[in-house]
């Protein structure tokens, strides 16, 4: 049993985030694609758990064996306001413990942080939306609006057995709501000696595709111009090395003018290097938001030395800007030549919403009041979220996972990367603004 269960009425949320936090990294839920999931059953249970035992109905489903999905919903005092979804992903990559420095699974707390595979993606975040759940069910706090709480499976496959399947098959728990928040936003990085928390308006679109050469099968030793690996090989250093051209959409050129203001260097169109250079570890993690990106990551051919095959095959990782993605794969279909062909296993689509309006004007509000000096920029995601997935029901989803992070942590290099950790004060400030906004929105 861990310390967050049968917690006391006394109990506030930042007294029991850390110690949910390290329970849900403990149960390993690694997903590893194509229905490969470990522990996300394992999850939601413990997760359905510390719902009920505040009083509320928690709701498991199931997509496949073992792929679980929690919801749950506390009402709100104005039926007139529309909904908000809260939500998270159980399911968290791979992690090889000789790589990490700690067992990846442990949790341990050390230098102050919390390590281990989601303690920033996301399991963090679930762990303050569950804390703040309680507290608000054990003190007998009513929201002013309906609060849908969802724990999705597979966000790290695609979501086809998490948000995705629960759009398409229960719609109906997400009836009434408009508006949702989730990870990878509200997290803070030092521009110029000072903090600016970057909420997320845009993320990019998916495209996960595969390239297929076909050639001539033969001997190893005779000469043979229908090579399948050659074309293949040629292909993928086309797409790999090709310049994909700066792109600026309303959130990119927003967060670099914000930038702009905060520094004192003039942005440019033709030079938005100069601004990328005052961010520190966040320029990479921004950075892939000024340009469409396409990645191979996968190749596959032969099965003998001497053989050569009569097929090849490689896995691409595109990622486009809002309303790009028919030009990109045009422009993928040229790059990859006649000998080539250019087919897709997954797609979702780019979201990009408006810096403006009450919810973003209550979590811009939530941050100053625990961070008053700091400021609030809009920025794109390179990566997606399950808001793509809500977005089919005209949902408009944000990114704010809220985080004051210390300047020498490389927050964002630590997603999907090794030595993930999270510290315990910027969960305990987290949960603080966390409150806040559920509370008052």
């Amino acid at each position: 049993m861990s310390a967050a269960q049968n917690a006391p009425a006394t109990v506030v949320a930042e007294d029991e985030v850390a110690g949910i936090c390290q329970a849900l990294i403990r149960i390993d839920t690694t997903n590893y694609g194509n229905n490969e999931g470990s522990g996300e059953r394992k999850a939601a249970e413990y997760v359905a758990e510390l719902i009920a035992e505040v009083g509320l109905e928690a709701k498991v489903l199931e997509s496949a064996q073992g792929r679980a999905n929690v919801v749950t919903r506390i009402e709100g005092t104005d039926k007139s306001l529309p909904a908000l979804i809260v939500h998270g992903h159980l399911d968290v990559v791979p992690a090889f413990k000789d790589e990490w420095s700690v067992d990846p699974f442990g949790a341990e707390i050390k230098d102050g942080m919390i390590w281990g595979r989601g303690a920033v993606d996301m399991k963090d975040m679930d762990a303050m939306i569950l804390a703040v759940m309680r507290e608000m069910r054990r003190t007998g706090t009513r929201p002013r609006r309906d609060l849908v709480f969802a724990f999705f499976a597979d966000e790290e496959a695609g979501g086809d057995y998490g948000a995705r399947w629960m759009v398409e098959n229960h719609p109906e728990l997400f009836e009434g709501a408009t508006e949702a928040i989730s990870e990878v936003g509200g997290f803070s990085a030092t521009i110029d000696g000072r903090r600016a928390y970057l909420l997320q308006t845009a993320e990019k679109g998916i495209a996960w595709l595969k390239l297929t050469a076909a050639g001539r099968a033969g001997h190893g030793s005779q000469i043979n111009e229908e090579n399948a690996v050659t074309r293949l090989a040629a292909a993928i250093t086309r797409i790999g090395e090709h310049d994909w051209p700066i792109s600026y959409t309303d959130t990119t050129r927003a967060f670099l003018q914000g930038v702009s203001e905060m520094t004192g260097i003039a942005f440019t169109d033709d030079n938005p290097q100069v601004l990328l250079a005052e961010l520190g570890n966040v320029a990479r993690f921004v950075g892939a938001t000024l340009q469409n990106t396409a990645n191979p990551t996968v190749l596959s051919a032969g099965y003998k030395h001497n053989v050569i095959p009569g097929a090849a095959e490689a896995l691409l990782d595109v990622r486009t800007l809002p309303g790009q993605h028919e030009q990109v794969m045009e422009t993928l279909r040229a790059l990859a030549g006649a000998d080539v062909e250019l087919s897709a296993l997954h797609l979702d689509r780019a979201l990009e919403v408006p810096f403006a309006g009450n919810l973003v004007d209550s979590m811009v509000a939530a941050l100053n009041r625990e961070d008053p000096e700091a400021v609030v920029l809009p920025y794109m995601l390179s990566g997606g979220t399950d808001n793509k997935a809500l977005s089919r029901l005209g949902i408009t989803g944000y990114g704010f996972a809220p985080l004051r992070l210390p300047a020498e942590l490389d927050f964002t290099g630590m997603f999907h990367g090794v030595d993930e950790r999270v510290p315990v004060d910027s969960l305990k400030f987290g949960t603080r603004v966390l409150r806040d906004l559920l509370t008052t929105y």
